[in-house]
């Protein structure tokens, strides 16, 4: 996983001073994963991984509203027979100086391969604002 992620991510990235080698690369990304604090984010916002649903938007307001800027959410559309969509991966976007920026602002020269990432065996896609929403307690 790690080779596949440093081959097509980080060998872009190491034109960066910061970012050139793939212990800095990891290390860089365990640092903004811990500085953004997702779980503890949507916490202050009473969302918290479990079995009840939220609104798609409100998740999207509380993030927006914790961090200034859009990420990018996607979900795993509802199982047969449910109604309900799980949030797979939600995306934030840094400038290559690090500095968080909105999702939606890169949509036309972002990498199309990013539509194609997949957890567990379903295609993972843009959430549905209207639909109910899990928040599992394992979200990438």
């Amino acid at each position: 996983y790690r080779k596949h992620e440093w081959d097509k991510h980080g060998t872009c990235a190491a034109t960066l001073e910061v970012l050139n080698s793939q212990k800095k690369y990891f290390g860089k990304a365990i640092e903004l994963y811990q500085h953004i604090d997702l779980n503890g984010c949507l916490l202050k916002a009473g969302i918290k991984p479990s079995s009840s649903y939220y609104k798609m938007t409100a998740i999207k307001e509380a993030l927006t509203r914790f961090y200034g800027v859009t990420p990018k959410i996607q979900c795993l559309p509802p199982e047969e027979g449910e109604k309900a969509q799980t949030i797979g991966q939600i995306e934030f976007c840094f400038t290559k100086e690090l500095q968080l920026v909105n999702c939606t602002a890169l949509e036309g020269g972002s990498n199309p391969m990013q539509a194609h990432l997949k957890l567990g065996t379903s295609e993972l896609s843009v959430c549905n604002d209207t639909l109910p929403t899990y928040y599992p307690s394992e979200v990438q």
